[in-house]
């Protein structure tokens, strides 16, 4: 008599209980057993206990599944894996890309980065890279995945301004067009905020100091989501420092260029706002216009009719590999990571 273990019921451990059929085989002479579907590969467990495993495993840790369930974090584990491959085997992604999404993730200190890909139209990472690097010849290694088929029928790629992905993108799939992301051209827009408020808290008084002292955040954070005392802080902030309220000012109405549905009245929205820094000694804005000038194509192809995707979904990528990271403790096998990454969007019942 076999046993092994099934899903809880009503709190109740519950276990099943059987024999295995054996036959004699005629053509071999020997004994055959029986395939049992609902059995587990381990022989340990059902099927459908272990789909339960991996289904908690998507929200919560290892250790708190193997608490919940009195097992094993190696077992717990195990069949997350084995959920994981299943999982990816049944949603593989479709043939023909038309736009992807390309991001690095930071694994490890010491700017160690892992290439994600995702497919823009579906809503989900499509690849990982195993290697940790984001060179040119990293890259290629997607494109060499898909293959010159699938590379043809790519049409639009959002990224970063990182070169390496540009020269990648070119060479494999040289008829697609690249947008540049939106929230990493802000980021460069958040950094020379930050270079602005650094200059003036060297530069004022003392007594002036208290008021950007501890205020990085406040600045750089959209005043939607300010607190009560952080909307007032930020307000006493501006009131003390003009330079600053006036990068203030100009950091966040330069969101609306990704508004704009022609790039004519984008460029004059950006000439516009550029004037503004004339003479007002805001030299890290002037470097971030700068930058804007060197890759205005990559970024006013947005506006474009036909390139309308959703921009905001590889940062809640990003973010969401984040607290894949954290709730794993940092994750240190690239492959339970990769896996972790690849199914984070694929619905399940």
């Amino acid at each position: 008599m076999h046993q092994v273990r099934d899903v809880d019921a009503g709190g109740i451990r519950m276990h099943l209980e059987f024999e295995y059929r054996r036959v004699d085989c005629r053509t071999c002479h020997g004994v055959k057993r029986e395939t049992l579907a609902w059995l587990a590969a381990s022989g340990r467990f059902t099927a459908r206990f272990e789909r339960t495993i991996g289904r908690l495993c998507r929200t919560m840790t290892v250790k708190e599944v193997a608490g919940l369930h009195h097992l094993s974090w190696d077992q717990v584990r195990r069949m997350d894996v084995s959920y994981m491959r299943d999982l990816w085997a049944k949603h593989v992604p479709q043939q023909r890309l038309r736009a992807i999404g390309i991001d690095e993730v930071s694994i490890k200190k010491g700017q160690r980065y892992a290439i994600v890909v995702a497919d823009l139209d579906q809503h989900r990472p499509i690849w990982m890279s195993q290697e940790l690097g984001r060179s040119e010849e990293d890259m290629d290694r997607f494109f060499d995945a898909m293959g010159p088929g699938r590379n043809r029928s790519l049409r639009l790629a959002v990224m970063d301004m990182w070169k390496p992905f540009r020269n990648s993108l070119a060479h494999h799939a040289p008829q697609a067009e690249v947008v540049f992301d939106k929230f990493h051209v802000l980021r460069h827009l958040s950094d020379a905020l930050d270079q602005v408020r650094r200059q003036e808290y060297a530069r004022v008084s003392t007594e002036d100091k208290r008021f950007i002292k501890g205020q990085r955040y406040t600045l750089l954070s959209h005043k939607a989501n300010l607190d009560l005392d952080g909307r007032r802080s930020l307000s006493l902030l501006l009131e003390a420092n003009k330079r600053l309220n006036k990068a203030y000012v100009l950091k966040e109405a330069f969101g609306q260029l990704w508004d704009y549905q022609h790039p004519t009245w984008a460029r004059k929205f950006f000439d516009n706002w550029k004037a503004q820094l004339k003479w007002s000694r805001l030299t890290p804005y002037q470097k971030f216009a700068q930058l804007v000038e060197r890759h205005w194509e990559g970024i006013i192809s947005y506006c474009r009719p036909h390139h309308k995707v959703s921009l905001g979904f590889m940062e809640g990528l990003n973010n969401k590999i984040r607290v894949i990271q954290r709730r794993s403790y940092g994750i240190r096998d690239m492959e339970y990571l990769k896996l972790k990454v690849l199914t984070s969007f694929i619905e399940t019942l």
